[in-house]
This record gives structure tokens, sequence and C-alpha cells, in this order.
């Protein structure tokens, strides 16, 4: 679910997210429900007011435009992440392991298993490359 950014009544933006009554985030899709659920509600003797809407859509637009550039963001954030991990290989690294020692060898292989890289250095394997401290 992605969150979105609070809209008063104006149709302008409020910093922060809105969680409801379970104290989850709300999405862009609950706040089209709301939108929705608003139109079929209203009084048809007092319709609301046409510029009220006109905000709410454009700040459902902006929303989705941030939601994709935040996507996409994160996209590039991950390729990034492993180029720099994939370039280890062949580079002597100092890394801690579970127990707090520090260690150091040479990046044999990185193994790619969804968002997570683990290398083999020095001939250990399974070696998290965010433990790495040093690279030569």
């Amino acid at each position: 679910m992605t969150p979105i950014t609070n809209v008063n009544a104006a149709g302008t933006t409020v910093a922060g997210s809105t969680r409801d009554a379970t104290g989850s985030t709300l999405g862009k899709d609950d706040f089209l429900k709301l939108l929705v659920g608003q139109l079929q509600h209203q009084d048809p003797m007092a319709p609301s007011d046409d510029q009220q809407w006109i905000g709410q859509m454009a700040a459902f637009s902006q929303l989705e435009q941030v939601s994709n550039t935040a996507a996409t963001t994160q996209k590039i954030a991950d390729a990034l992440n492993r180029n720099g991990t994939l370039s280890l290989i062949g580079h002597t690294v100092s890394y801690i392991d579970e127990t707090g020692a520090t260690h150091e060898g040479v990046v044999q292989t990185v193994d790619m298993t969804g968002d997570t890289a683990s290398l083999t250095v020095g001939g250990v394997s399974g070696i998290d490359a965010t433990t790495v401290t040093q690279v030569k």
C-alpha cells in the first residue's frame, strides 16, 4: 500500500501520512474511494464546489506522480547497489562477522538473491555485503 499525503477539504496538501482507525497508512486507492464516496453522498440541493473537486483531483494526480517517481528512484538505487556490490569482485575487503570479529580477504564471487547480496571472501561464503567495512 502506498502512503499518501493528507488532502484537506479545500484540496490542499498537508504534510504527513493519513492513518486509519487501525493505525495502518491509507493508500492512494483509499483516497480515491473516499473521493468517490463524497461524490455519491453529496447533497443534491447543495452540491459541492467544482473548484474543490478540481483541487482534489489535482492533488490526486500529483500524488500519483510522486508515487511513480519514488518507485523509479528506488529501482535506480537498487541497481546502483547491485552494481556497487558486483564491482567488489577481485578487491580485498574487510568485513565483520556475526561474532563481531573483523576479517579480510579477496572477494571471489557475489551471489545476488532477491534484494540481498552475499559474498564469498577468501573461500568463506555467505558474507552479507552490508557487513563490509573497507574496500582496498
